[in-house]
């Protein structure tokens, strides 16, 4: 096809790979692990990479192919990778570029298993660590060391939705030549394309958004050829983090109604976060679409909208959270995002609870947080929902005294 500008027409059509034997619409579903040889002489031209064509489905697959050359496009990079899981593409892109006695800088908030990873995986194999406050840029250049490597960040921050100025930071990042990587899985290519400000690595996590039905668990990697060749011929051969064709096959028929998914969520989102602000029994809202927040200002810039997910804190203590979410019926109590069903958690005691105490405290996380990623349903039942479970609070709160 011809190249498209038009994020919705790349979510249908980029990296299309013509059935010429049947011509099929939708993408051919190449459920093999393996692939058969004309020749010894060709399998051998392959593996030396003298002959193109696949070998076996963790090195390569028609469709996850497909999937990889999509998003690609979608975030204007020229290649991607596919990975078995969100948590395969942080440790990919990570594993691929770092060695013993390098440096990396982290964003002091980040999804729990990518803290994980970073503190108490990268320095067990002697990468050292240091994890700053980047909504201060200038922390970064103050980190910075002879050995520094990579710098990794998300924006929006999971789970307190702080927004991070890619434009300063990536600069920093170009100016000392240092590989970044952010995880865009909260924003899509949809609503943000770090790529267009600098960045070298993007991630997400294909669970999410991705995908957006709640049946796939699935990652993926965007860079230049040459880095996604690297990660692939690295960490993702070697480890074996990749993506099953199945999987692929569905994200590939995700992406075909993303734009109009998110969309939607943002809309219940920006409603939902303004009825909570608005409600005496809730102390705060994290939501960049509100006024209140300071990621509010990137809004049109940065990020196109404020996404589908947002945090807030209840005037109670951590039981009457607890509580609060168990009284919810619409909301499902789970802990991923992006699906069109509504969800609902707890962080510091489930997506983030690979962080200490105080690890929480100084990444922002506090014990009454609680996250919400809206849904497709109509939203008046979403806020009717909440208003159920906050009157019960108030109820609550009358009785006892």
């Amino acid at each position: 096809m011809a190249e498209s500008k038009f994020i919705e027409t790349q979510a249908i059509h980029s990296g299309r790979i013509n059935d010429e034997q049947f011509g099929s619409l939708a993408t051919p579903l190449y459920q093999t692990s393996t692939f058969i040889f004309d020749s010894a002489e060709q399998g051998a031209q392959r593996f030396a990479g003298e002959a193109e064509g696949f070998i076996y489905t963790r090195l390569g697959n028609p469709t996850t192919r497909q999937l990889e050359m999509r998003v690609a496009a979608m975030e204007g990079m020229e290649d991607g990778a596919a990975t078995a899981t969100g948590m395969a593409a942080v440790s990919g892109a990570l594993l691929a570029n770092l060695a013993a006695g390098d440096h990396v800088i982290s964003s002091k908030a980040i999804y729990g298993c990518s803290f994980a990873l970073i503190s108490h995986m990268l320095t067990k194999f002697g990468i050292e660590v240091s994890f700053v406050d980047m909504s201060e840029p200038e922390n970064i250049t103050k980190a910075i060391k002879e050995n520094t490597k990579v710098v990794f960040l998300e924006s929006p921050i999971n789970p307190n939705l702080e927004v991070l100025d890619l434009e300063k930071i990536l600069a920093i990042t170009q100016q000392h030549q240092l590989i970044s990587i952010v995880d865009n899985t909260f924003m899509t290519p949809v609503l943000q394309q770090p790529a267009k400000m600098g960045a070298d690595i993007i991630i997400h996590s294909a669970t999410k958004y991705l995908n957006g039905h709640g049946d796939v668990v699935a990652g993926i990697i965007c860079g230049s050829k040459e880095m996604i060749e690297h990660i692939k011929l690295t960490a993702l051969k070697d480890i074996g983090g990749t993506m099953s064709p199945h999987d692929a096959w569905l994200i590939l028929r995700g992406l075909k109604t993303l734009h109009l998914r998110v969309e939607r969520h943002c809309q219940n989102a920006q409603l939902v976060a303004e009825f909570l602000e608005s409600h005496p029994k809730v102390a705060k809202v994290y939501y960049p679409g509100l006024k209140s927040h300071s990621g509010y200002q990137y809004i049109g810039k940065q990020m196109k909208a404020a996404g589908g997910v947002i945090a807030f804190e209840l005037h109670t203590d951590l039981q009457g959270g607890a509580d609060f979410i168990n009284r919810m019926k619409l909301f499902s109590i789970a802990v991923s995002l992006g699906d069109a069903e509504s969800l609902i958690q707890h962080p510091a005691s489930m997506t983030h609870s690979p962080y200490s105490d105080e690890e929480r405290r100084a990444a922002g996380i506090s014990d009454s947080l609680i996250r919400i990623s809206a849904g497709l349903e109509n939203v008046s039942d979403l806020i009717a929902d909440l208003k159920q479970s906050l009157d019960a609070i108030e109820d609550s709160a009358q009785q006892v005294a």
